[in-house]
């Protein structure tokens, strides 16, 4: 490939182009959900361990709606490839569709059975998280269409390089969040209902911008006329042939994370404060480098398009030794700020002394075996080797998140950082298989178009 440099679809100064916003732009979407509970933590334990249950389905509903968008990103990604403007824009007017009416069905189906999905998921937790969480998962509902829309302009701008204009979005967005954040929850003393509506609007915000961009003349794929879009369902079954397979791996990992949380919510408020801010700091830990993932599955399904697999394995090699370096640097920026993150967040003595203990040895354990557990996958689906990580995903994660975890934590009386045992289990078994799956080529076996 050295020798080829000057051919490549992407070469450096692209690749920086498309991969720095992408980057950024996950950072920031992680921060929408991140300010809720920074600023409903001086609330007390309560609002925290609330909005952090509720939190667990939000993550559920948003990665099943980033993963169906993700399916449009790769077809359309495909036929931008071939220079097929026509099937690109066909593809993300049904990709609209079936997101909008999906995200429709699941929103009404949370508001009737609020009460009912949060007694199953996490049982009997104490009366005045549940009744905070009810009032928190009722508003984060509403919001789900909108969000599963702004994922989808926002994928159908990456599938044509333009990763900036979604960046320069969330950066507005999360400028909106923060500040009606501390207008309802600090100024006016709405409590949670009010960081969540906070939330809505900013959600609001970001749909309404990106479906404007996309009614552009100038660029690739063009939406507009949204009432004629009509199903057209041999383009849908290809959205969802690689939609479902990963909506089902990321909603597979988030009920496990749902199951390890109803373990969580059983050791007390402490814990669940605890294992709440623990989360969030690692999500911010690896969200940079998950945000260069998404732009490999532009840059694989443009090579793939174009039948350069040659090329799609260089950049999964290129974007894997990128991904490693931010995640190193990653994880001593947080272990460095975890003190101070803590202090601030108003946590109390002894969930933050829990919290540092964890961040810690995540410290310690992700640059060794994160890289390989999660990006190659992305280059894997983007090959539509989805069915592959969906099965190692799905066993691998119950199996050694759930199952294990349960046994350490209920068993042998570990506390959460059970959690996060199994969690680096988990890792490990993911990098191993990943590694031999890279290495052996059989996910450039298969076909998208």
């Amino acid at each position: 490939m050295k020798n080829r440099t000057q051919t490549l679809l992407f070469d450096n100064r692209k690749l920086a182009a498309l991969l720095i916003p992408l980057a950024l732009d996950q950072l920031l979407n992680s921060f929408m959900g991140s300010v809720d509970t920074f600023v409903v933590s001086n609330l007390g334990s309560a609002a925290i361990s609330a909005v952090s249950l509720v939190d667990s389905i939000n993550m559920l509903i948003v990665q099943a709606f980033f993963a169906l968008a993700s399916g449009g990103t790769v077809v359309c990604s495909h036929y931008l490839g071939l220079r097929n403007r026509e099937h690109a824009n066909g593809a993300a007017r049904q990709l609209v569709f079936i997101t909008l009416f999906m995200s429709v069905v699941i929103t009404v189906l949370c508001l009737i059975f609020n009460h009912q999905i949060l007694r199953v998921i996490f049982g009997e937790v104490e009366p005045e998280v549940m009744e905070k969480a009810r009032q928190y998962f009722f508003i984060s509902a509403v919001s789900y269409p909108f969000i599963a829309l702004y994922d989808d302009g926002a994928s159908i701008l990456r599938a044509q390089e333009n990763s900036r204009f979604p960046m320069m979005i969330s950066v507005a967005a999360n400028g909106v969040n923060l500040a009606l954040n501390l207008l309802f929850v600090w100024k006016l003393h709405l409590g949670v209902p009010g960081s969540a509506f906070a939330t809505l609007l900013a959600r609001i915000f970001s749909m309404i911008v990106v479906m404007i961009r996309l009614r552009r003349k100038d660029l690739e794929i063009v939406l507009k006329d949204y009432l004629s879009i009509r199903p057209d369902w041999r383009v849908i079954r290809r959205i969802l042939n690689i939609g479902i397979p990963s909506g089902v791996e990321n909603g597979m990992f988030q009920f496990g994370k749902l199951a390890i949380q109803s373990t969580v919510s059983l050791m007390g408020t402490a814990a669940i404060a605890a294992q709440g801010m623990t989360n969030i700091i690692e999500n911010l830990n690896g969200i940079l480098a998950l945000g260069v993932g998404v732009g490999l599955m532009t840059i694989v399904g443009e090579t793939l398009g174009a039948g350069r697999k040659e090329e799609a394995v260089y950049y999964v090699k290129k974007l894997c030794i990128i991904s490693e370096v931010i995640i190193i640097v990653s994880c001593l920026v947080m272990y460095a700020f975890v003190r101070p993150i803590t202090y601030f967040g108003g946590m109390e003595s002894e969930s933050a002394k829990m919290c540092i203990y964890m961040v810690t040895w995540i410290t310690v354990v992700k640059p060794v075996v994160w890289v390989m557990s999660f990006i190659p996958a992305y280059g894997f689906r983007a090959a539509g080797d989805v069915k592959f990580t969906m099965i190692v995903s799905v066993v691998s994660m119950w199996v050694c998140r759930v199952t294990f975890v349960i046994i350490l934590a209920r068993v042998f009386g570990m506390g959460p950082m059970a959690v996060w045992i199994g969690m680096f289990t988990d890792w490990t078994v993911r990098c191993i298989i990943y590694t031999v799956r890279f290495r052996s080529r059989r996910w450039l076996e298969h076909r998208v178009i």
